[in-house]
């Protein structure tokens, strides 16, 4: 109950920001799982360059699929950014591995997640609460 009395009080351009975030992140997500899941030809390409095999492309869609619905449902949106986090973790380690450009590829995964969490943070009570970044 507590929970929902502060959310009346919180600014509306907070919501409205953070799922913009939210959506912008959850949009491009969905179009990179179902490019992995339909083998489209520049994510293979990219895919393979990285250094996985073709046969691991599908799962990696299906594993991003689940976390972007996960981080899509409210109710169990932090649990999704925590699955994401580790999913764009393990992008960018892949791409320091083959040692590609720092700030245009290497932390493109980093980006994501600053807005992965950016939004969530924005758009969830919850969030804030559990990590005041302010003292009141």
């Amino acid at each position: 109950m507590a929970l929902q009395s502060q959310g009346s009080t919180r600014p509306k351009w907070m919501q409205w920001t953070g799922w913009g975030m939210s959506g912008l992140m959850i949009a491009f997500l969905l179009f990179d799982s179902v490019s992995k899941l339909v083998l489209e030809q520049h994510v293979v390409e990219a895919t393979t360059k990285i250094g996985y095999p073709l046969d691991v492309i599908r799962p990696l869609g299906f594993i991003c699929l689940a976390c972007t619905i996960l981080y899509a449902i409210p109710r169990t949106s932090i649990l999704g950014a925590i699955l994401l986090t580790g999913y764009l973790g393990g992008a960018i380690a892949s791409k320091v591995r083959i040692e590609d450009p720092m700030f245009s590829s290497v932390l493109f995964g980093l980006y994501f997640g600053i807005l992965v969490w950016g939004g969530l943070y924005l758009r969830d009570e919850r969030l804030r609460a559990l990590v005041p970044l302010s003292r009141d």
